[in-house]
Formats: structure tokens, sequence, C-alpha cells
């Protein structure tokens, strides 16, 4: 069986930004699907729901974002209505819930990482895509499976920058794992990368939880409960059934990695 990672990330890495609270968090997060799942329960189950509630055409499919289904934009103009939305709502919580996958999301305190490391400072996203690589080629050795990674395109010298990292992780390793153990799970030295306009149901699954995910780590790493809102409840579902874990159930340092 072969898995792939299907990237979304939350912040920026930029360092100079960091003392602004608005921007002192990057996160990334990886949903790990097998592809054969992927083709004949996950893209149906998206592409319905979109048919449904927003009339997605395979001509012009409609593509699943985040911040535009909250504020409501076009092509999501029906969920204006509030028994639309609420049902909406329940239908996408329990595609959530019932489908079968598994979540890493690893957030990076950037202003504690320009203060502690003065002089050597490991850039933010590579620190990030490293830990979050790491641990699905530790869950692939796990359960004895191969597989590969793919992110959204942001075009361009960021999608090299992207390329670059992920093939430093590659042929050098980590801290915590040799880089023959990548070389014998991953069964690319390239990251994939596609843009969402791909209608790619991986990477819109991705973006509807990265951000809700980030803010579960955000509050456990606080000693805080979830968010009280629609992200909190998508992220009591991630806790629930959907992060990986220790032997023991442990999410933190598993499934959610604060770092540094």
């Amino acid at each position: 069986m072969k898995y792939r990672l299907y990237i979304d990330e939350v912040g920026n890495s930029d360092l100079g930004a960091s003392s602004n609270p608005n921007h002192r968090y990057l996160s990334l997060t990886g949903i790990v699907l097998e592809l054969g799942y992927v083709q004949e329960v996950v893209f149906p189950a998206v592409e319905s729901l979109k048919s449904k509630y927003f009339n997605s055409h395979p001509d012009d499919p409609v593509i699943l974002h985040r911040k535009e289904i909250i504020n409501k934009r076009i092509p999501f103009e029906s969920l204006r209505d509030p028994i639309v939305e609420q049902s909406f709502n329940q239908e996408l919580l329990e595609l959530i819930r019932n489908m079968e996958y598994t979540v890493f999301t690893t957030v990076i305190d950037k202003l504690e990482h320009q203060q502690r490391y003065q002089i050597w400072r490991f850039d933010p996203y590579h620190y990030c895509l490293t830990v979050l690589v790491e641990r699905f080629v530790m869950w692939l050795r796990a359960n004895s499976a191969m597989g590969d990674v793919m992110a959204e395109s942001r075009g361009g010298k960021p999608d090299l920058r992207l390329k670059e990292s992920f093939l430093r992780v590659y042929e050098k390793g980590s801290d915590f794992l040799e880089a023959a153990a990548f070389s014998n799970y991953l069964t690319s030295r390239q990251l994939k990368v596609k843009p969402k306009s791909n209608n790619i149901a991986g990477l819109q699954l991705a973006d509807i939880l990265a951000y809700p995910s980030y803010r579960a780590t955000l509050a456990r790493h606080n000693n805080e409960k979830l968010p009280d809102n629609f992200g909190g409840l998508i992220a009591e579902i991630l806790e629930e059934s959907k992060y990986s874990r220790s032997p023991r159930g442990q999410i933190q340092g598993w499934g959610q990695k604060w770092l540094p």
C-alpha cells in the first residue's frame, strides 16, 4: 500500500516579522492518506459534497478553500443561508470524522527560535518540514509501508525552495533519522508540488484541517481548552482519532510537535 502526505501551511517563515503576534508562528500540517482510498472514497466524497452545496461540475470544479468558505465568498455564497450553512457544517464534520487518515502538525514559535539561536539559526520552514517528514517516515516504518509527499504550489521561487528543502531532508536525514531511513520508505526524492486548482482532494482536506490543527496545537501548548467554534469541533475530532500518537496514546511529540 502506498501513502501520501499532503501538506498545508499556516503563517510564514519570515523571522523578521516574528515579534508581531499575528506572524509569530509557522505551522505545517500533513494529512496521510492511502492512495487507493483517495481514489475510491475520499475524492468521490469530497466531490459529492461540493456538488450538493456549490454546484461543482467536473468541467469546472469548485475547490474547497477554508478562508473563502468562512467568508462565504463566491462560489460559497450558498452558505449565507444559515440553514444551508448548518447542514453543510454537519456534513463536513461527518466527512472529517468518518474518513480514514492520520494527521501530523508542527508549530514553530519563530520569536523563541530567534531568541534562542543567536548565531546559528535553522530556517523555520525547513525546520518544520524536516520534523513533519521525519514523523511521516517513522509512521511508514511502523506500518511497513511506502509513501511520498505533496504540497500546495505557491509558484516560482517558493516552489523551488520547497523542493530544495525536501531534497535536503531526503539526502541528509534528520537529528533522529539517518538519510537511509528516508530513502528506504519514501518512493521519491522529489517533493510533488501541485496547485489546488488541480482539484486534489488531499490538498483540499489539508487546507480545511491545517488552521484548526494549528490552533489546537497552540492551545494545548499553552494548557488551554480548544477554541469554542467550528474549528474547535474539527480539533476535537482530530484529537479523538486522527492525530498520530505513541503506543501509549500520547499526541504531543507525535501527532503534534512544538518547536523549538
